[in-house]
């Protein structure tokens, strides 16, 4: 295919990505489904052009941005408050459920070495973090059990390819050792997280330089590349580096970025997760023909095969269940301080977050590396993207209607007592106002700003009044934002007047219409905030 025909190709999957995603909202299904399958019918269409993954690359293009992300966006102190569970998901989850699809695989194919076994096992172990972000969008679940998903997906990539490095080597040299395998596991993570706080302290400070608002959104962009291309050409875990820079950098963004920054970069970054997550989802599809091709080339009847994928998918659902039911009740039981800290969750938690993992795209890259002489290779690979498909269409489409029927609640995290948002909204007010005051007051008691000293007073006083109310003046709070938007709408509709009557300049306009833009957005946020000021 020529350079302009692969463009095209990228602009084609790129009208695709908007139209299958109309049509999951049409059908009320997760658009991560909906964009396999849409995959895979372009995939099968006569004459199409065939796709191929490049594994390193498939990694270096869409892991690293979505990780940083994902983590760049990570409240670091529920991160924190939760790291025992989630290292028991990300790291002991892993390890059992590539023993047991190994053991499982290795029993369903007999001829499968067991190097191969497990390798598949540490290919299949590692729920994706894109799928896990993509399901989760829009359903409703208690903030903690969020937490621990998306913090899961964050670690458990850098356990996963770990084990998989090990197994091909196991495989390809004979020889295994338990006692380096676990040194090395612990060293490359270490390194990665070491490699990646350093990475993200040293980003932050150099970006706080940078002033120029776009050339500092293209470098935060950079950096999520970076950091990875770092922590691999260092020999440590490029996942586990990325994730610590996007933490580090999330955690610094308050101090180092201005307003401008932060509001444009949010914009710029949630367009290239879109984007990147709905082409991630569509190469998945678009990976069958080249899948189907092997599968051909090597003899091997995909329908044949159905017996044993069957059972080594089901052998990865059930390891989940089976690792995370005891740890999340065995560990209170016998641990009454824990008991009393963190108590029993309702079944629900441990079961939605047993049902909630979804393979990806990382799944898929780390099967395509497989070396080509390695045993069992094709089976390794039609295996993964059999339980891909599966994973996704069936694991995907089901979660949201099993968070309703359980109707899951209940499962927080104790926290040290914080103001509400009405509370700290005073307090800011207050300082708003004092500075305003040293500002205003004059020597010889005059005042420089009345009218705004005036504005700032009656905001503090509101702070107070609605804090003492106990939320009684919500319904007073709406209708003053409503009036807002009424406001707002009269002064776009006036802008424009002005525009097309030439009374203005277009440079004026998208002044006025940036100003009034923020405004509308404030207001529209406090609206649907309903209980908090």
């Amino acid at each position: 295919m020529t350079p302009v025909g692969q463009f095209e190709l990228v602009l084609g999957l790129l009208v695709a990505v908007i139209a299958l995603e109309l049509a999951a909202r049409w059908m009320r299904l997760p658009p991560s489904s909906v964009l396999v399958l849409g995959g895979i019918g372009l995939a099968l269409i006569p004459g199409a052009p065939e796709i191929t993954l490049d594994p390193d690359l498939t990694l270096l293009l869409f892991l690293p941005p979505l990780l940083f992300a994902s983590a760049y966006f990570t409240v670091w102190r529920d991160f924190r408050a939760n790291l025992r569970i989630i290292l028991q998901l990300a790291v002991g989850a892993v390890v059992f459920t590539t023993l047991v699809v190994g053991v499982v695989a290795h029993w369903v194919m007999p001829s499968l070495p067991w190097a191969a076994c497990f390798a598949l096992g540490a290919i299949v172990s590692p729920p994706d973090a894109v799928a896990a972000k993509a399901v989760l969008k829009g359903l409703t679940l208690p903030p903690r059990l969020t937490t621990l998903l998306e913090g899961e997906s964050l670690v458990n990539d850098a356990t996963g390819l770990v084990l998989f490095r090990a197994a091909i080597a196991a495989g390809l040299t004979g020889t295994f050792n338990a006692w380096e395998a676990g040194a090395s596991f612990v060293m490359v993570g270490a390194g990665g997280i070491v490699v990646g706080t350093v990475f993200g302290y040293t980003a932050a400070f150099l970006l706080a330089r940078l002033r120029e608002v776009h050339l500092n959104i293209v470098a935060g962009l950079l950096g999520a590349w970076a950091s990875y291309m770092c922590g691999e050409a260092l020999h440590v875990s490029g996942v586990l580096a990325t994730v610590a820079a996007g933490l580090v950098m999330g955690w610094r963004q308050h101090d180092v970025f201005s307003a401008a920054i932060r509001t444009q970069a949010g914009a710029v970054w949630n367009v290239v997760v879109f984007l990147l997550e709905s082409l991630v989802f569509i190469f998945i599809g678009l990976a069958l023909r080249g899948v189907l091709v092997r599968l051909s080339a090597a003899g091997l009847d995909p329908v044949a095969l159905l017996p044993e994928i069957g059972a080594i998918t089901l052998a990865m659902v059930l390891a989940r269940f089976a690792w995370i039911l005891p740890a999340t009740y065995v560990p209170r039981f016998l641990s009454r301080a824990l008991r009393a800290r963190d108590p029993y969750p309702p079944l629900a938690v441990p079961v939605v977050l047993s049902w909630a993992g979804m393979r990806g795209v990382v799944s898929l890259a780390v099967a395509l590396s497989v070396p080509v002489e390695f045993p069992g290779r094709d089976f390794i690979l039609a295996t993964s993207f059999a339980v891909i498909l599966i994973s996704i269409l069936v694991q995907g489409t089901t979660l949201a209607p099993l968070i309703r029927a359980l109707k899951v609640s209940g499962f927080s995290q104790q926290r040290r007592p914080t103001l509400s948002d009405s509370e700290a909204r005073v307090h800011l007010a207050r300082a708003s106002l004092e500075a305003v005051k040293r500002r205003s007051h004059q020597p010889d008691g005059t005042e420089r700003h009345p009218r705004l000293l005036e504005q700032f007073t009656h905001r503090a006083q509101i702070a107070v009044r609605y804090v003492e109310s106990g939320g009684g003046l919500a319904s007073d709070r709406v209708a003053h934002f409503e009036a807002v938007l009424d406001a707002v709408r009269a002064a776009r509709v006036e802008a424009l007047h002005l525009h097309r009557t030439g009374q203005i300049h277009d440079e004026v306009l998208h002044e006025l219409e940036a100003e009034l833009d923020l405004e509308e957005l404030s207001a529209r946020r406090r609206i649907e905030e309903r209980s908090e000021p």
